[in-house]
């Protein structure tokens, strides 16, 4: 292992910085979805073309959770991490200049595969952090993140009025720059070599799910919590446009920040972890998913109801993703980038799952059918997290 200083944990303003640097690399990915109808318009594209992008945006970030979030346990972490976020910038700046569809692709595309950054500096910091706050810190850390994909619709919205949607890349690129400046400077050297090849790297991942249960449960919990939540925000845009609200894009838009506060309420869990008692943190987290929907269900009728039951959802969520991430950092101190790549394939495959089902669900049978969904997702995720942990003998839950 080599590095600058000792590892002895993390200050608070390194944790501020990584918190920060992934919140920025992961809205980078989200930055087209409230953008496709002024790109189209000005691109000359179609509804189907524009959705391209949105695509090409998913599929660049699936790639590099499978090809390169792994390559943190091969080399060095802080020169990865400046290289791909270099590398995302790089890849906004393409679509900011991007004078066709092709460009604008070629863009995302890089802008997706190198934002996966953002899943390296989480296991680092967890790598960082004293085993007694890493809970806390791999809390504070997904915080980030999750602000980062909530504010991305509200930033990119108000950068559009001001200048264009370019001026949203333009500014996404300049921000992923000075971010890399600040890591480059504020983060320690840190290698811990394995004795395996980039090929043994990738099947390892495939090896660890065979040998880990504690991840193959995560990574089942993971996905379907997400599904659930990509069941909710899938759909939730056509129900408040539709009547009885009629509500404009700008204004569904802003239901985003509800969810701020759900995410920042859910770094607890982190510290649940901390004290032994991430188990409690996920069950209990499981159960405010499934009780969410119950306001949610009264969106016709009550505003403040789904307003709660939009805060109760993201919470829950946030919480459980805190608490499984913990639990899964545990196994295998040296695989942590593996690890990662494993359970956030997972929970990214139960995201485009719970999409596809919601907007079908809603096609056939409006909010409602979008409700059971999301509630059976719910469902799932607390049954298989009740059966495990009533086979655990004698233990805590994990």
């Amino acid at each position: 292992m080599t590095s600058d200083h000792g590892l002895t944990g993390l200050s608070p303003l390194l944790v501020l910085i990584m918190a920060t640097a992934t919140g920025l690399a992961v809205a980078s990915n989200y930055f087209p979805q409230p953008l496709l109808p002024t790109m189209a318009r000005d691109l000359g594209l179609s509804t189907t073309k524009a959705g391209v992008i949105v695509t090409t945006a998913q599929l660049g970030y699936a790639a590099g959770l499978l090809f390169l979030v792994p390559l943190g346990d091969l080399i060095e972490r802080r020169g990865l991490i400046v290289v791909m976020a270099l590398l995302s910038a790089a890849g906004l700046l393409t679509t900011a200049l991007a004078p066709t569809l092709s460009m604008v692709l070629v863009g995302t595309a890089l802008t997706g595969l190198f934002s996966v950054v953002a899943q390296i500096l989480v296991p680092f910091a967890a790598t960082l952090a004293a085993p007694e706050k890493r809970g806390k810190v791999v809390g504070t850390i997904m915080s980030g993140l999750l602000l980062g994909i909530l504010l991305a619709r509200t930033v990119a919205g108000a950068l559009t009025s001001l200048g264009g949607w370019r001026t949203v890349y333009f500014t996404g690129a300049g921000a992923m720059v000075v971010a890399t400046l600040v890591l480059r400077r504020a983060l320690p050297r840190y290698h811990q070599p394995v004795d395996l090849s980039y090929f043994r790297l990738l099947l390892s991942i495939f090896a660890l799910f065979r040998d880990e249960p504690v991840l193959r449960l995560r990574a089942l919990i993971g996905a379907a919590t997400f599904g659930t939540f990509s069941v909710f925000w899938t759909s939730m845009a056509f129900q408040l446009a539709g009547p009885p609200h009629r509500m404009s894009p700008s204004t569904i838009g802003l239901f985003g920040l509800v969810g701020v506060a759900g995410a920042l309420a859910a770094s607890s869990a982190g510290r649940l972890a901390d004290r032994g008692k991430g188990g409690w943190a996920t069950g209990g987290g499981l159960l405010v998913l499934l009780g969410s929907w119950a306001p949610l269900a009264l969106v016709r009728y009550s505003m403040a109801a789904f307003l709660v039951g939009v805060l109760l959802l993201d919470l829950a969520v946030q919480g459980v993703h805190i608490s499984n991430q913990a639990a899964i950092y545990r196994i295998r101190p040296e695989a942590r980038n593996r690890l990662t790549a494993a359970y956030m394939t997972s929970y990214f495959l139960g995201g485009a799952a719970g999409s596809l089902g919601s907007a079908a669900a809603f096609g056939r049978f409006g909010w409602m059918g979008v409700v059971v969904l999301g509630a059976t997702l719910s469902a799932f995720g607390g049954i298989v997290w009740t059966v495990v942990q009533l086979r655990v003998r004698g233990g805590h839950p994990r």
